[in-house]
């Protein structure tokens, strides 16, 4: 661990670490420290105390004295001269036209050396001014160009956001500034706004650079196509620190809507067209939905084809039970009695096989007509089978011989004949 103190030099906010070399330093007491320039009164910020070794730079340079009243004195006496140096320098420059501005002029602490900066766009030929700036200081004269910033940085003041300038402040060096940087931080590129005192940018647009670059390589692309729980869009712009996108959607392309980045799914990164083949969630949900009702569609017409077949198998089984018992009626009937509808075709049948028969009985027909004469014979009422009736003739006529109907055939013994009356 090293020792040091913290000092403050005249009209700086930045702080120098120093060896105070067994010396007991207080804040606000004005010491005299060694410096690249000279002796140099400064005040200190910070008393004594350990800072790590990678904290301090080399080398470390001592504190040489506590001031006393004589350096305060020699120090007042230095600024009270720099007035009258800073308007001398001016009358030179206007008298050897010379193309530069003067800024400010210093004093060494032990005033053998005079310093002014200036600022110029160019190169400057001073040397006639200085010589002749010699001859009336009687001492050594020291001009240095510096930078705008530089300039900034030496007179000091407050910039736009109320705070004193950062260079003047606490900047050990100037960092690189570019455009870009505004760019990725979103910023207004009008130079009046993202500039400084000095005309250059601001130095502070280097602060957040490191953020905006974790924060961004998060976030998803202006100009993405992205789908949100409200439907399907494209990024119209981002805001980075709230990590917030403003979504232009398909369905209201004019009211766009803020969504977070967990809220949405990045389909298309940057600018192109809508991917081939990709359907949105509220085409994939119709389409299913399409699906579906052509499913039960389906299905409903299925049901009602295998409910129609069951009907006609239904009917046909009935139809065939129907037909099985008229089948079974006709069979009982050739057992034992012809069907009601079969009885008049079975007596036309009957009635012509007894004509014929009574013919060829008459005829002497063979004894085969026997049976038929029976069946005749059961016909008739039983008045005309008793034996021995007359049939009564009419009267006047001649009474004719009638034979009766043989009940027999011819060769089975003969049959037996009615006497007229």
């Amino acid at each position: 661990m090293s020792e040091v103190i913290n000092v403050r030099f005249r009209g700086g906010y930045k702080t120098y670490f120093f060896d105070p070399r067994e010396l007991t330093v207080k804040p606000g007491e004005d010491v005299i420290v060694e410096t690249a320039k000279g002796p140099e009164l400064c005040t200190c910020t910070v008393g004594n105390h350990e800072v790590e070794p990678r904290l301090v730079t080399s080398p470390l340079r001592p504190v040489l004295r506590i001031a006393t009243e004589e350096d305060k004195r020699t120090a007042a006496a230095n600024r009270a001269k720099e007035p009258r140096a800073f308007e001398i320098c001016q009358q030179k420059i206007q008298e050897f036209g010379l193309d530069m501005k003067l800024v400010r002029v210093e004093y060494s602490f032990d005033g053998s050396k005079i310093l002014f900066f200036f600022t110029s766009e160019g190169r400057v030929d001073f040397r006639e001014m200085v010589r002749s700036l010699a001859s009336i200081f009687r001492t050594r004269i020291e001009l240095r160009q510096i930078g705008v910033r530089d300039e900034a940085k030496l007179l000091g003041g407050i910039g736009v956001c109320g705070r004193p300038f950062c260079c003047s402040g606490f900047l050990d060096q100037f960092q690189p500034v570019s455009i870009k940087m505004a760019k990725t931080q979103n910023l207004s590129l009008n130079p009046a706004k993202i500039s400084g005192a000095c005309g250059r940018l601001m130095c502070c647009l280097k602060y957040e650079q490191e953020a905006y670059e974790d924060l961004i390589a998060r976030a998803p692309k202006a100009d993405s196509f992205v789908d949100t729980p409200e439907g399907t869009g494209t990024i119209q712009s981002l805001n980075l620190l709230r990590q917030q996108a403003k979504v232009r959607l398909d369905a209201v392309p004019e009211t766009p809507k803020n969504f977070r980045y967990d809220e949405i799914t990045v389909i298309r990164s940057g600018k192109g067209k809508r991917p081939e083949g990709y359907d949105s969630p509220e085409e994939v949900r119709a389409k299913r939905l399409q699906q579906a009702q052509e499913e039960a569609k389906r299905r409903r017409l299925e049901e009602e084809a295998a409910r129609k077949a069951a009907q006609e198998a239904l009917a046909e089984q009935k139809k065939s039970s129907h037909s099985g018992r008229g089948k079974s009626a006709g069979s009982k009937s050739r057992s034992g009695g012809a069907p009601e509808e079969k009885r008049p075709e079975q007596s036309r049948s009957q009635s012509s096989r007894k004509h014929g028969k009574s013919s060829g009985g008459r005829s002497g027909g063979k004894s085969g007509g026997a049976p038929e004469i029976k069946k005749q014979e059961q016909a008739k009422p039983q008045s005309a089978r008793k034996p021995g009736a007359v049939k009564p003739s009419g009267s006047g006529s001649k009474s004719r011989h009638r034979p009766h109907r043989r009940r027999g055939g011819g060769h089975s013994g003969g049959g037996q004949t009615q006497e007229k009356s």
